[in-house]
């Protein structure tokens, strides 16, 4: 039986073995994942068979934004629906319905999956409030020495 619920911090082992299938997040341990779900208020998972198959999470102040990260689904269990009924389950939560929209970044190949869901590209120009467009970029800022996982 497939169900939809929410990621508790009790879930870490099972999210971090998700994360380990994914290179760039092969480095999350079980430490640091449990202190994640922790400090997220909004975390699904899938569950099928009593197993976690998929999980995402979204990190939100419930009034002007919400940005989706960690969408994961496990490997041998992609091609089975269970990341279009997770991104379902996110997109129609009622908490969430006070955010304008939510945000997400993919890779290009996974286009053509989000947009299945609802989710449409953006281009680097946005309406900002005193009118008019600007060109926006995403920018990030990487601490030398720190790494989230060493907390």
């Amino acid at each position: 039986m497939t169900r939809i619920r929410e990621l508790r911090p009790a879930d870490a082992p099972a999210l971090t073995a998700l994360y380990e299938e994914y290179a760039w997040w092969d480095d999350r341990d079980v430490d640091a994942v449990r202190k994640a779900l922790t400090e997220t208020e909004v975390a699904v998972g899938v569950e099928d068979d009593g197993d976690l198959v998929a999980g995402a999470r979204v990190l939100t102040d419930y009034r002007y934004y919400a940005t989706v990260y960690d969408v994961l689904v496990a490997a041998d269990r992609r091609g089975e629906g269970f990341g279009e009924r997770l991104l379902n389950a996110v997109v129609s939560r009622s908490d969430l319905e006070t955010v304008p929209g939510l945000s997400l970044l993919c890779h290009e190949g996974l286009v053509l999956f989000y947009e299945s869901i609802g989710f449409e590209p953006f281009g680097p120009e946005f309406e900002i409030p005193e009118g008019g467009t600007a060109e926006l970029l995403r920018m990030t800022y990487e601490r030398a020495d720190e790494s989230p996982a060493s907390e």
